[in-house]
């Protein structure tokens, strides 16, 4: 399996428009050891010809554009077979609007996730622009099931759709108390390689360590995790904002029981931290928490990282 991580930052990327902490200012002031980094999304492919995105964020364009196997090859292509999406947040679907130039688009998601995006969407129109110009493939939770290239050709791929602790995208939150989340609303991609039996977990949004977390986990020849926040308190710290990383879903890397020891207890051959807010201080290089990330072997991801499993 090959894999090319197009964008390693979480929403809003890194440095984010709006964000003057230290981190983005040290980005752009070039005073800290970091490197710039768009809305995550990664490349899978058996066979470095056919593609599939996970997840597409609104850099989708550009992230295309920075990697020639994504390029068209005739007057009117695409390598991109086929797009995963693992919840409704739009820096992971908003990317989709973007292709809308008359072109057949295929999405693998939940069903609960397709209607988030579909119902009640002016915007959908815009890839309504003659029948079946985008084919929804449902994730049934838990089912394995091969990545197809068009109607029926197996690409070398097959995903298993995890159920993982998350939330409601916001903007498909009501207000007032009372929220209920489906099971389908947010979940983790275990990808394998049917003909080296390789295992691509891609958790890059959790809420919280359950059984099916830490199974997938121990289980993955690679694991891409959440790596959003160091602390559950980073926004409040960094002046930015008063949520927790818990109320956003996203369990935090640092401290005696976060990410960090988690994925050192579940082992895994290869693990990579993806989908890093702009205030996570592991994006500064010589940092001590990512010293401390160093040291356990586990990797920061960044865009353009690449490797084969």
């Amino acid at each position: 399996m090959h894999v090319r991580v197009l964008g390693s930052a979480a929403g809003g990327g890194f440095p984010q428009w709006n964000c003057g902490c230290i981190n983005c200012r040290g980005l752009r002031e070039r005073t800290a050891r970091a490197t710039a980094r768009t809305q995550e999304s990664v490349a899978i492919s058996a066979d470095r010809v056919h593609w599939f995105l996970l997840n597409a964020s609104p850099e989708i364009r550009a992230q295309i554009e920075s990697f020639p196997p994504l390029w068209p090859r005739n007057r009117r292509d695409t390598p991109i077979a086929g797009i995963l999406l693992n919840n409704g947040d739009l820096d992971h679907c908003l990317g989709l609007l973007s292709l809308r130039e008359s072109h057949l688009i295929v999405v693998y998601a939940t069903d609960t996730v397709r209607r988030g995006f579909t119902e009640n969407n002016v915007l959908y129109r815009t890839l309504q622009r003659f029948p079946d110009q985008v084919t929804w493939r449902p994730l049934a939770l838990g089912l394995e099931q091969p990545l197809l290239i068009g109607r029926d050709e197996e690409s070398g791929l097959a995903v298993t759709a995890i159920q993982v602790p998350g939330k409601r995208p916001l903007h498909l939150e009501s207000p007032g108390p009372g929220q209920v989340s489906s099971p389908e609303d947010n979940i983790g991609l275990m990808v394998r390689d049917t003909r080296s039996g390789r295992r691509l977990a891609y958790f890059s949004a959790v809420g919280d360590w359950s059984p099916k977390v830490e199974r997938a986990v121990a289980s993955a020849d690679c694991v891409f995790f959440d790596g959003t926040f160091w602390s559950s308190d980073e926004l409040n710290n960094s002046g930015v904002g008063e949520r927790s990383a818990e109320d956003m879903a996203h369990f935090p890397v640092g401290g005696v029981d976060g990410t960090l020891s988690r994925l050192q207890q579940a082992g895994g051959r290869r693990r990579v931290l993806i989908h890093i807010n702009n205030t996570n201080p592991i994006l500064i290089e010589d940092s001590l928490e990512r010293r401390t990330v160093n040291e356990t072997g586990i990797e920061v991801a960044f865009d353009g990282m690449e490797f084969e499993l």
